[in-house]
């Protein structure tokens, strides 16, 4: 019975990492460029907007939230990262907007997570029983909540490692280009040393030839 019970716990808690919806994607933001993205939102309805420049350029962005009306819920310039939460006070189409207009060579990756509401509680009559399964479901929120935190730390700890794996190979690069032309500023030097020094032994004036014969 507790088995069966603790089996149907922990199926509810893997199937309730799909009660809230939104999105959370990754994507190329070329130069001069500027994409939204759309989300028919209720009224009254809990929004939390993530976002991280991965890789590109100088690691910022621009970000406008607008509301369905037009109204600017939230911006920020040149930004690396941040994160906004809100609740909606009108149904209608929230767009979030993400710009790199200010550049004109270097496009970005950008990292955006777009939650819409709250997640539904595991057990909503927790307090409706006092029973020896009670204990099971305080353990089951329990490990629910400490999954999604593994989640967010996952996330953040898998783009910080994209960022560095990023930067190591710009890095990689330049060090590369620049041996490369060390080498061939090492040769150049030797080919002109060797050059003057063999000047010096064949360029002899006419005085120093007739004084040679003599």
């Amino acid at each position: 019975m507790v088995t069966n019970s603790l089996l149907c716990y922990f199926t509810a808690l893997l199937l309730m990492y799909h009660s809230v919806s939104g999105v959370e994607l990754t994507f190329d933001l070329p130069d001069s460029a500027r994409d939204c993205f759309h989300e028919d939102i209720k009224k009254n309805t809990s929004v939390v907007l993530e976002y991280q420049v991965v890789t590109g350029g100088q690691y910022d962005v621009d970000v406008v939230l607008e509301g369905p009306n037009q109204e600017i819920l939230y911006q920020n310039t040149r930004s690396q990262f941040d994160s906004h939460q809100f609740t909606t006070d009108t149904d209608g189409i929230y767009t979030v907007c993400f710009s790199n207009e200010f550049s004109t060579f270097s496009h970005k990756i950008i990292y955006m997570d777009f939650q819409v509401g709250d997640e539904n509680p595991l057990t909503p009559d927790i307090d409706a029983h006092a029973t020896a399964l009670t204990q099971l479901e305080s353990s089951a929120q329990e490990i629910h909540k400490s999954l999604n935190a593994i989640l967010d730390y996952q996330t953040h700890h898998r783009l910080r490692e994209a960022q560095g794996r990023k930067r190591a190979e710009e890095l990689n690069e330049r060090v590369l280009w620049w041996s490369i032309a060390e080498a061939f500023a090492i040769l150049a030097i030797s080919i002109t040393q060797v050059l003057i020094l063999r000047n010096f032994f064949t360029d002899r004036s006419p005085n120093q030839q007739r004084y040679g014969r003599l």
